[in-house]
Parts: structure tokens; C-alpha cells; sequence
């Protein structure tokens, strides 16, 4: 009998095997230098979209003037502004800014806010709620407690500081915070004296915006929000903004 010789599948070596990981790690490599600044860019255009969202609802909510916020020094949108840029440079009237989920249906609040969503189970964005920009003080403890129930993404303590002339440029400055003055000169305006007194139709602020690291309103109203509010110095974006008679 004769026997034939048995066929020996052979499989790759060890040197195949390590040049073979190489020439993928090579090709790997060339994929994220060539596909990491485009996906870089894509967060960039989500971020900046992002930002004018929430500087547009910080412009936009200070010369709104709701139901309950007039008082002696407050009967006009600019009044309110003026106040609110004036004296935002404490915790306790620190402004918020942030997106919360909205009621479509039902009735609105006393300040024509729609009422939060907490629950979006078989809900549909457009159709079950919607989202809503918004600017809250933080003394306003009730409604944005039940905001902070709803919202949706991060929420941002802006600090808002005006901008005044600069005599040596020639152009704009920031001036110092929790003071508003004649822009062209050095008087100072308290919330007694108000925009009647102001000489000017447009305030120029710089609006510096926090990301705050939780948003729960036990950390928003606790000492741990004060700290950060008195430590923060790098802002995630800051837009120059203004607000007019």
C-alpha cells in the first residue's frame, strides 16, 4: 500500500502577522490625520450654532418685559435691562440661560412661558413638546426649579459687564462689573436713576458664558453654585451683545 503524502495547511507566520498589524496601524493613522479636523469642524459648527442660540435668548429676554417683573424702577423692556446687567454681578441674581422642554398643549404661566415637560416617554419633539430658550434669575427660585425638571442640554451662568469707550483705541472696553456709567465719560447710574437719566439709546455689554457643571436646582440654589459663580474666570464662548431703548 502506498501512502500519499498529507497536505499541511500552513497559516501565517509570526513576522506576517506583525507586519500585517503594522501596515494596519499605518492606515488607521492616515484615517484620523485625514477624517479628525473635518469631525473637529463638525462640533465647532454645533458649538457656535449652540452659542447663538443662547446669546440670541439672553438679547432677546432682556428687553422683554413679563407679567410680574414691572416695579417702580422697571415699566420698559430697558429698564429691566438696565437693572438686570447692572446688578447680575451677585449669586443671587445671577442669570441663567438654558433650553427646557415646553407643553404645547395646556395653559401658559404667569409670565407666558409654557409649562415644562418632565416626561418624554412617546413624546415626539414639534409634536409632544417643544423647546424652549430661556433666561431665569436665580432668585426666581420657583419657575426655574420646575424648568430645570425639563431642560434639555447644558445650562450656562452668564455674567454680563458693559462695554464702554476706550479713549486710546478709540474702540470698545470692557468696563467693570455690576456698574453702568455714561459710555462716553465716567458718571455712574444706579437703578434709582435709570435709563431716563442714561444718556445713550443702546447698552453695549460683553456677556461671558459658563457651563455650569450639574444642573439640578438643589446645586443652582446651594453654596456650591456661589463658589463657582465667584471662581469662574474662562468662559466657554463670550458674545458682545447690545440692548436698545
Amino acid at each position: 500500500m502506498i501512502s500519499k503524502p498529507t497536505c499541511r495547511q500552513r497559516g501565517f507566520t509570526l513576522l506576517e502577522t506583525v507586519i500585517a498589524i503594522g501596515v494596519l496601524a499605518v492606515l488607521l493613522t492616515g484615517f484620523m490625520v485625514v477624517f479628525a479636523p473635518a469631525a473637529d469642524g463638525i462640533r465647532k459648527s454645533i458649538n457656535v450654532q449652540q452659542a447663538d442660540r443662547m446669546a440670541s435668548a439672553l438679547e432677546q429676554e432682556l428687553v422683554t418685559l413679563r407679567k410680574g417683573q414691572e416695579s417702580a424702577t422697571i415699566k420698559t423692556g430697558f429698564d429691566k435691562s438696565f437693572e438686570w446687567i447692572e446688578n447680575e454681578n451677585g449669586a443671587k441674581d445671577a442669570l441663567l440661560v438654558y433650553q427646557y422642554r415646553g407643553r404645547i398643549t395646556g395653559s401658559l404661566r404667569n409670565d407666558n412661558t409654557p409649562e415644562p415637560e418632565p416626561s418624554v416617554k412617546d413624546k415626539l419633539p414639534g409634536k409632544g413638546y417643544v423647546v424652549v430658550p430661556m433666561v431665569r434669575r436665580r432668585s426666581d427660585t420657583a419657575d426655574l426649579a420646575k424648568d430645570l425638571e425639563a431642560v434639555e442640554g447644558a445650562v450656562y451662568l452668564v455674567k454680563c459687564t458693559q462695554l464702554v469707550f476706550d479713549t486710546t483705541s478709540g474702540g470698545l472696553k470692557v468696563g467693570t462689573a455690576g456698574k453702568i456709567i455714561d459710555p462716553k465719560g465716567s458718571t455712574p447710574y444706579g437703578s434709582a436713576d435709570g435709563p431716563p437719566i442714561y444718556p445713550e439709546a443702546v447698552i453695549a455689554f460683553s456677556a461671558e458664558f459658563h457651563m455650569l457643571p450639574a444642573k439640578t436646582a438643589s446645586y443652582i440654589s446651594g453654596d456650591a453654585f456661589t463658589k463657582k459663580f465667584n471662581s469662574a474666570k474662562n468662559p466657554v464662548f463670550t458674545r458682545n451683545l447690545a440692548v436698545r431703548r
